[in-house]
């Protein structure tokens, strides 16, 4: 690892202040070092000639010792709150990066292994900051002054601690390559781990309706065994380069002190040098030592931060290609024209996932008024053209809201208004419903600022979620992820909450991907009846569905089909197309 990543200078800037608090701390306690090594010594020789050991620098020394004890706490401070302000700001970004790398990126990853990295990851940076890092700015700043002083004594103890200074270093990459696969190795179990954990949890109540829950704990304990047995590893191997960085050290100071000890024998050196070369010689290795030393513990807190800063370096690349993303605050705003005239445009739109193209050159139009369906077998790329619309993913080519937006933002071939569509224009219903320990009323208006009742009443009634059934009642509370409602009541929630974000901050798009594949007949016809009323009163409503229902209401169908490397748009009739219904096939 790096001694310091400056990623951790640019994305938290409590570190900068750290460094320039500890820096003149660093220089300070070098000096008391320098001045504590000159007044032991200079008393002893003063006792020895028969001088009074009681005079000014006895005094002097007290205050040395004093102002010392003052500056390791003062740099202790600076390291509890350097480490606390950096942590609460990496995780303030990740926290605001996360909605930028979007639900796609999240499906790739474990949520534990996000959550282990954001909490017991980063809380091991207070140990980067209170022991590795101290001593990181001593070596920078101590090493080299206590060294050119003992140039200024005694050259000959200068040129012995400057050739065996290196020994440490040499001993610390050496060990370093031995431990770090074995650094890696305990924080990717700590992962599995955590992950594990969680999968079970969270199906348990499945396993023990399988009676497969007692083969859980043996898995449960060998993955925690094994976790177990790598980090005994990294301690055996943090004992042994502790060992070998103060045997190294130890026998560079024992160098200099048989070298010492000789030339005052042969009186080639005065005492009071030799007593000041002596105490000075184990503070020039000191930091040194304990930066090895400190390296394994400070490892954790740093494996963490190449996890946080790789999920901010993604978060920018992603908010760099994907142009018609916008962030969550930013402002849908009221259309100058006709909510009736708006329409979302869909041209050349192109996902990549690494090499590998989720969909290519797809354009279609959705228009305000009309309830419009995306069809299609799995796979695609209908979840794809979701995520792109909710700046999700990164994505090539234009999604637009025209009709709507600034006047002076026009269309020279049409006239018309148009601007990106932003995350602000668009509410959205995914295929899992994300509920939270909450009443039902408070997971529709999550995130509103002002809740309003008859909103939630009006976007229940919608979702077809107003049927007299207690579970669906706005006071009813609810368990972990939902528990207390069936899967079709939880989506309907979901749905209801997707419109109320719509109708109460006047979003222009209303986006549901297969909100009816846990609904029966009876009560898919309800929804689909409350979306057309949402289209009648001007919203584009785009729904993702594999059910015929949907596509028999629908007044505008987008079939996506295999294969999806090349398509064009053409249009196709189909039977049971309702009267003035318009279908498109995309191949």
């Amino acid at each position: 690892m790096k001694p310091v990543d400056p990623r951790l200078l640019r994305y938290a800037g409590a570190a900068r202040a750290f460094f320039g608090f500890g820096a003149v701390l660093g220089l300070a306690q070098t000096a008391c070092i320098v001045a504590f090594a000159w007044l032991v010594s200079s008393s002893v020789v003063d006792a020895l000639h028969g001088a009074t050991p009681f005079g000014w620098r006895l005094v002097a020394l007290v205050a040395v010792v004093l102002l010392r004890s003052v500056l390791v706490w003062m740099m202790e401070w600076n390291s509890a709150r350097g480490a606390t302000i950096a942590k609460s700001q990496l995780r303030q970004q990740v926290l605001r990066a996360l909605p930028r790398l979007g639900p796609s990126w999240l499906s790739t990853r474990s949520s534990a292994a996000v959550t282990t990295t954001l909490t017991t990851g980063l809380d091991a940076l207070d140990v980067y900051f209170a022991k590795y890092l101290p001593q990181l700015i001593l070596t920078a700043l101590a090493t080299p002054i206590l060294v050119a002083v003992l140039f200024l004594f005694d050259f000959a103890s200068g040129i012995t601690v400057l050739l065996t200074l290196p020994l440490i270093p040499v001993f610390m990459i050496l060990i370093g390559w031995a431990t770090q696969t074995a650094q890696k190795e305990q924080w990717l179990k700590l992962g599995r781990l955590s992950s594990g954990f969680l999968d079970v949890v969270e199906g348990l109540s499945t396993l023990k309706v399988f009676g497969r829950a007692d083969r859980q704990v043996t898995r449960i304990r060998s993955v925690t065994e094994e976790y177990r047995a790598s980090t005994m590893k990294v301690l055996r191997l943090s004992f042994l380069s502790g060992f070998a960085l103060e045997l190294a050290a130890s026998l560079s100071v024992a160098l200099v002190a048989v070298s010492v000890g000789l030339r005052l024998v042969s009186g080639d050196l005065g005492l009071g040098v030799g007593l000041f070369v002596l105490l000075l010689a184990p503070e020039a290795f000191l930091p040194l030592r304990q930066v090895g030393a400190q390296f394994h513990a400070a490892a954790d807190g740093v494996e963490a931060t190449e996890e946080v800063f790789a999920m901010l370096a993604g978060a920018g690349a992603g908010v760099a290609v994907a142009e018609g993303a916008r962030d969550a605050d930013g402002t849908a705003g009221s259309p100058t024209g006709s909510r009736a005239d708006g329409r979302l445009v869909v041209n050349d739109l192109t996902v990549m996932y690494a090499d590998t193209a989720a969909v290519r050159r797809f354009s279609a139009e959705f228009a305000a008024g009309q309830l419009s369906v995306i069809v299609g077998p799995s796979g695609a790329g209908k979840s794809s053209i979701v995520a792109a619309m909710l700046g999700f993913v990164p994505f090539g080519g234009s999604i637009e809201l025209v009709g709507s937006g600034d006047p002076s933002e026009r269309k020279a071939s049409m006239g018309l208004t148009a601007r990106p569509l932003g995350r602000a224009d668009v509410a959205w219903a995914g295929q899992v419903p994300g509920l939270m320990a909450a009443t039902v009323g408070e997971n529709v208006t999550l995130g509103s600022e002002h809740p309003s009742p008859a909103l939630v009443t009006r976007a229940l009634a919608l979702a077809a979620a107003d049927a007299p059934d207690p579970a669906l009642a706005p006071s009813n509370r609810l368990g972990v992820n939902g528990a207390g409602l069936s899967g079709g009541q939880a989506q309907r929630v979901a749905v209801a909450r997707a419109i109320y974000r719509a109708l109460e901050r006047g979003c222009r798009v209303l986006v549901l991907d297969e909100p009816s594949s846990a609904l029966d007949r009876e009560t898919e016809a309800r929804l689909i009846a409350g979306l057309g009323q949402l289209a009648a009163d001007g919203m584009v409503v785009v729904v993702v569905s594999h059910r015929e229902a949907f596509r028999a209401a629908a007044a505008h169908v987008v079939r996506v089909g295999a294969p999806i490397a090349a398509r064009t748009v053409t249009p196709a009739a189909a039977p049971g197309t309702p009267t003035g219904a318009r279908r498109i096939a995309v191949r």
